[in-house]
């Protein structure tokens, strides 16, 4: 049987929608992020700045505790600061007295008595000229305020009466006290403290003169190569610093002294004498010591000399800052002594805070003392070979 050619080819179908769509295959859920390891947490920037934040912290807290306790001990820690600095100063008198052969005993010996008996003759010579005039003397200051006070209220300045009156009975309570006077060191401890301190630091300033390098080499026992030698750079720093700085505050204290007392003087200003005592005592805090004693002289001049020459005190003494400071100072205390004035007015503030009047006196050297140190932490830098033109050999 044929088939039909006729018959139509067989043709494939189109593809029928579907009735009914795909469901969608759920996503894979993603992978949880893994969480920061502590170390990442500890070097990224927040955490850099948290450790760089808790290191200050805790290094604040570790001084405050310091400070507080040296503030606890004060009785032992003034006498062996004020030893420290009068060895540092005397250190120059100990090492010319040994390369002269003498033993070391006997250099201390010689220096201590020699330095107690001219440090107590001057003591006593400022007692005896300021203790039969400081009446006369307070009394002219505040004499001196009270006629400040008259002019200020009678002038175009809106001053109020009653603060200039609490004013007026504060400086001249604190004047005319004890505190002030005969028994000013009763106001920074008792007088059984002050004799104990004093006979601590004379025993704590022989052995320092004495044996004051034996004592450092001791503390240096631990260390030895690159931090011994930064040991040794350190104390011979210190030294160098602290003597440097007595030596030259002495000598810039004695010219304010006599140019200051040479000019009074001259204007027949009277306790001349006196004034010019508290200007050498004033000179050892600077800034403030120097412009308490300039206003001193000044009120007791307007007492008794008029506006005209208390006028003319105020340029002396002006003039006189002037040239210490800008002459004398640097050459004197060019290398011992590198203090902003606001370093030095922020070590007053706190010194006089922590300690008082001797706080006061000891807060400028030993500020000093530890920026030298800071300075000196690091050796200096080691200048650069000379350069040299290679060889012949070298270029080939």
């Amino acid at each position: 049987m044929s088939t039909d050619d006729s018959s139509p080819a067989s043709v494939p179908s189109a593809p029928q929608p579907d009735s009914a769509p795909l469901t969608e295959q759920p996503a894979a859920p993603e992978p949880p992020e893994p969480r920061p390891t502590l170390r990442a947490l500890l070097t990224d920037r927040l955490g850099e700045v948290g450790i760089r934040s808790a290191q200050i912290l805790l290094g604040l807290t570790l001084a405050a505790v310091i400070v507080f306790g040296l503030v606890q001990l004060k009785l032992v820690v003034i006498p062996v600061l004020i030893a420290l600095i009068l060895a540092a100063a005397l250190s120059p008198v100990i090492r010319w007295m040994r390369r002269r052969g003498l033993s070391a005993i006997l250099a201390t010996w010689i220096t201590l008595i020699g330095g107690i008996v001219v440090f107590g003759g001057i003591v006593t010579l400022i007692v005896m000229a300021v203790r039969g005039q400081w009446e006369e003397l307070s009394k002219s200051a505040v004499d001196g305020i009270d006629r400040i006070g008259d002019f200020l209220q009678s002038g175009a300045l809106p001053i109020d009466s009653a603060q200039l009156d609490d004013a007026r009975e504060a400086i001249s309570g604190f004047l005319t006290s004890s505190q002030f006077g005969t028994g000013a060191l009763a106001g920074v401890s008792a007088a059984a403290e002050v004799i104990t301190g004093a006979l601590l630091a004379v025993v704590v300033l022989f052995f320092f003169l004495k044996d004051g390098d034996r004592i450092w080499a001791f503390f240096l026992r631990p260390f030895t190569g690159r931090r011994l030698e930064r040991g040794h750079r350190i104390g011979a720093t210190a030294v160098r610093t602290l003597g440097g700085y007595v030596r030259g505050t002495a000598i810039i204290a004695f010219v304010d002294a006599a140019g200051i007392g040479i000019g009074l003087a001259i204007l027949q200003v009277p306790l001349a004498l006196p004034l010019a005592v508290i200007v050498f005592i004033g000179a050892f805090i600077p800034i403030v010591g120097a412009t308490v004693a300039g206003i001193l002289a000044a009120l007791v001049a307007l007492v008794a000399n008029g506006p005209v020459v208390a006028l003319i005190v105020v340029a002396i003494v002006v003039a006189v800052n002037q040239l210490e400071g800008n002459f004398l100072q640097p050459v004197v205390q060019a290398r011992s002594l590198k203090l902003h004035p606001l370093v030095i007015l922020v070590a007053l503030t706190a010194g006089t805070i922590l300690g008082g009047i001797v706080g006061a006196v000891l807060s400028v050297p030993i500020a000093a003392v530890a920026w030298a140190i800071v300075k000196a932490w690091n050796p200096p830098a080691q200048p650069a070979p000379p350069f040299a033109e290679p060889s012949q050999a070298e270029r080939v």
